[in-house]
């Protein structure tokens, strides 16, 4: 468990679960990014980590295999509800999210914490205005949660 206290915007958070995108923020064209591996392994330590994904290129299964999590398919029409519903059920409020497509923009919003990637696949506007801190790729993103005070230093008041 991640606890993080976020002074001057009562936020309180002991967040137990991750939740991951894969196409444009665990991997480009398919690849997963470099370093991606040894700091899921970390977080892992702290954290329940799944991967949501429409599995746009088909290497969902390879690439959760690889970072030893749970995968969950989401449906290529309805993919944003789909998470959101995964997301509900193992607690929003106790759950990051990051994520970088439109499909991530619900689950952005009602996560305890969200983050998006901009990365080499680009972010879509609507998962953009949702997050609450954006990084430039998902190596930044996974570093936020092994470091937990730059959370606190780019969220406080």
């Amino acid at each position: 468990m991640i606890n993080l206290s976020v002074p001057g915007r009562e936020m309180n958070m002991e967040l137990k679960n991750l939740v991951l995108d894969l196409n444009g923020t665990l991997s480009v064209d398919g690849i997963l990014a470099a370093g991606v591996e040894s700091r899921v392994a970390l977080l892992k330590k702290e954290l329940k980590v799944y991967l949501l994904t429409s599995d746009t290129l088909g290497c969902g299964s390879t690439v959760a295999e690889d970072l030893g999590i749970s995968i969950f398919k989401v449906g290529n029409e309805h993919g944003g509800e789909d998470k959101l519903d995964f997301l509900n059920t193992v607690g929003a409020e106790e759950t990051v999210v990051i994520g970088n497509g439109f499909n991530d923009r619900l689950v952005l919003e009602h996560a305890a914490l969200s983050i998006a990637v901009i990365g080499g696949e680009g972010c879509c506007v609507q998962a953009l205005q949702k997050a609450d801190i954006v990084v430039k790729d998902i190596q930044d993103a996974l570093d936020l949660l092994l470091r937990p005070l730059r959370i606190v230093a780019t969220l406080r008041d």
